[in-house]
């Protein structure tokens, strides 16, 4: 062993190449992803918020228009309070991501905003599914009343509308979820 020399390890050389999206490397797959996961993760909250705001506008609009009113209906409630949230949530997350590419800048840490994001896109696609399933009950215990006939279509559209969001709100949460796991990991 006279002609070997040691190998030791150095503190600049990694011991494991790393394939996350989210560290700087010059490869051109791994920097264009983080881009793609921006931009498909903001046309999600854009659709999100959309369709939560058109199943609350939808049941908020009868009031305007003097028909039955949607508050005699708990489950009615519930699916309008919730649609309310949603629009919320999804207006401020659409807010920090256009924040994030105007400014180039963070409003909220990485590490923070994908942590609190993967939790309350869970519970909302929870809170959007639940609301959706309690609003089929008492849309058909309006029957073919042709007093109600106005507000069971527009019980039907905000469900609708609400079943939508949920499946916007459930591919952000993949996403979310992809991001913190790659996060965790690498």
């Amino acid at each position: 062993m006279a002609g070997v020399s040691p190998v030791l390890y150095s503190p600049t050389q990694q011991a494991y190449p790393t394939p996350s999206p989210f560290t700087n490397t010059s490869g051109s797959w791994s920097s264009s992803h983080p881009t793609f996961l921006l931009y498909s993760n903001l046309v999600l909250r854009f659709f999100s918020f959309l369709f939560s705001a058109v199943s609350a506008i939808s049941l908020a609009a009868p009031l305007f228009h003097k028909r039955p009113f949607f508050g005699e209906y708990d489950e009615l409630r519930y699916c309008f309070g919730v649609a309310i949230l949603a629009t919320l949530y999804s207006f401020s997350l659409l807010f920090k991501g256009l924040h994030d590419i105007a400014f180039k800048g963070l409003l909220i840490s990485d590490n923070l905003c994908d942590s609190i994001t993967f939790v309350f896109d869970q519970l909302l696609g929870y809170l959007l599914m639940s609301s959706s399933s309690a609003a089929v009950p008492a849309i058909k215990q309006m029957g073919s009343n042709d007093g109600l006939k106005g507000l069971k279509k527009v019980a039907i559209a905000s469900t609708t509308m609400s079943f939508a969001t949920f499946l916007a709100i459930a591919a952000c949460a993949l996403i979310s979820g992809y991001k913190l796991c790659k996060r965790i990991i690498w």
